[in-house]
């Protein structure tokens, strides 16, 4: 009897994919913790607009480079060593922050997060999924996608309350997120390992973005819609902060990261709401909403308004929710089982080429044409994109090579 056949026997499965969901938000909330504290930086180191979004992309280039090498690592050694190794990667990206004393250790400290969430967006969702009970799939789906963009909105909302509340602003985020970091060591010890006949340490061997062959009728669709609205998150997350200071005069660090929350809140909203639509459905009909979204930001920065702002962060929330939770979907039910942590890492590659690729371009932008007419190019391509891939879900329905 193997090991996952075992954990059904014993009816472990929903504490387990509960407690996995758990380590997976405690995970990304790392990843976004520094995002409304690149302004208390910019002051104390010195550094543009641009490197604030390089220094973001350094995040998104790592993980990009970890799904590419290891993507499918946890498929050969495991689940639980895989999600130990990302907590003790997060950990050190703690570890830099709290010893920061310039630009290197801020890159080594992003460069460390990257690492930890390229091996938690494969490794832990395939663990989420993989630990329910065959009448959970969909619960757990929910808690997967849930737990990352759960866990990306609390980071900036946990970060945003302690720096302007507390007397430590630039330390004991990052405290609080160790001792987070040792809590979820303690659940993943005590999980259940669902790969069956984990090899020990077996070689690694990068393997590149490959998709089995009958999983691209659904991939392409899937990785479009991702692009765009993790490109949309991307804006969120590293360039919304400085537009709330230098154009809406918004300096509350609290106030900063829950427009931040407020988008990654409204993305679990938007994933709650796609089984109730069904997979096929939802995709095109999310890039639709996320497409109003961002005609939302767009107004925001031509009115100066907060309030539209957030309307903004909500509505493309809300539309990124519901193509995302679609996308991830029909990919996980299409990826046979023994490829499905390397697909998923495939997949979450183009999406995190949406968060960084773009949002670099707003940065390089905002040097010569301005913070707010950088965002409105930004938003207007992001339109276009969302635009061809709602359509080609609508028109081609994403199904099985």
């Amino acid at each position: 009897m193997s090991v996952r056949e075992d954990a059904e026997r014993t009816g472990g499965h929903r504490a387990g994919y509960l407690a996995a969901a758990v380590v997976f938000a405690i995970g990304m909330a790392g990843t976004t913790l520094p995002t409304p504290l690149y302004g208390l930086y910019q002051k104390e180191i010195g550094f543009s607009e641009l490197m604030v979004t390089v220094v973001f992309a350094v995040y998104a280039v790592a993980v990009i480079s970890v799904l590419l090498v290891a993507g499918n690592y946890s498929d050969k050694v495991g689940r639980r060593p895989v999600l130990l190794a990302a907590m003790a990667l997060s950990a050190a990206s703690a570890g830099c922050f709290l010893l920061e004393s310039g630009l290197p250790l801020l890159f080594a400290g992003r460069v460390l997060s990257g690492g930890a969430a390229g091996l938690l967006s494969g490794a832990a969702t395939a663990a989420v999924i993989e630990l329910a009970g065959p009448g959970q799939k969909g619960r757990a789906g929910f808690a997967a996608t849930a737990a990352n963009m759960g866990g990306l909105g609390c980071g900036p909302l946990l970060a945003g309350l302690l720096a302007e509340y507390t007397p430590w602003p630039l330390s004991l985020p990052f405290w609080v997120h160790l001792g987070l970091v040792a809590l979820a060591c303690v659940i993943i010890w005590r999980l259940t390992e669902t790969v069956a006949e984990p090899k020990r340490w077996p070689r690694l061997e990068p393997q590149g973005v490959r998709v089995p062959a009958e999983v691209k009728g659904v991939f392409v669709p899937a990785a479009l819609a991702a692009f765009a609205g993790f490109a949309l998150l991307g804006l969120f997350t590293a360039v919304a902060p400085s537009f709330a200071a230098r154009t809406l005069g918004v300096h509350n660090l609290a106030v900063t990261g829950a427009v931040v929350f407020s988008v990654f809140c409204a993305s679990t909203i938007g994933q709650s709401l796609a089984p109730g639509i069904g997979a096929r459905r939802a995709l095109p009909l999310g890039c639709a909403v996320l497409i109003v979204g961002l005609l939302l930001v767009a107004s925001s920065l031509l009115a100066k308004s907060l309030v539209l702002l957030v309307l903004g962060a909500v509505c493309g929330g809300i539309g990124q929710g519901l193509a995302f939770r679609a996308a991830l979907t029909l990919v996980s039910e299409a990826a046979p089982a023994e490829h499905r942590g390397g697909t998923i890492s495939a997949f979450f590659v183009v999406a995190y080429a949406g968060i960084s690729v773009p949002v670099v371009g707003v940065g390089a932008l905002a040097t010569w044409l301005g913070l707010r007419d950088a965002g409105l190019v930004f938003t207007g391509c992001v339109i276009l994109l969302a635009a061809a891939a709602g359509t080609y879900a609508a028109l081609r329905a994403p199904t099985r090579a």
